[in-house]
């Protein structure tokens, strides 16, 4: 089992910036990739950003390219999503997932969640 805790939404003004923490823990070195989704309320889970958790390698969204970044900290074992130039159409609730193979991503493959945390973006 890998547990997944997130933290770090709140409360930004337009054009600000926001960093997202998930701390893993447990059967870490049964993780393929991680990543981060997003919703908004009567539409579906999307993927913002993804990591391989071996090699590194990563993937933007074409919504959040250039503005979001995926990393890891390997010493610690959190994922973090660093959001810039936000907009309020980047409000919703952000969850980190995980999956254990190499599966495509979307929000039915991933095997563990999160709880989420919220961002809004004020205009």
């Amino acid at each position: 089992q890998v547990q997944l805790v997130e933290s770090g939404g709140g409360l930004v003004q337009t054009g600000g910036s926001l960093r997202l923490s998930c701390s893993v823990s447990g059967r870490t070195d049964s993780i393929y990739s991680m990543g981060w989704f997003r919703q908004v309320p009567g539409k579906e889970r999307t993927v913002v950003a993804a990591i391989n958790w071996n090699d590194n390698s990563t993937s933007v969204s074409d919504a959040a390219k250039g503005r979001f970044s995926i990393s890891k900290n390997s010493a610690d074992d959190t994922l973090y999503l660093q959001m810039g130039s936000l907009k309020p159409e980047d409000t919703a609730g952000y969850f980190c997932a995980a999956t254990v193979t190499a599966t495509p991503w979307v929000a039915d493959g991933m095997h563990y969640w999160g709880k989420g945390t919220l961002v809004t973006v004020s205009s």
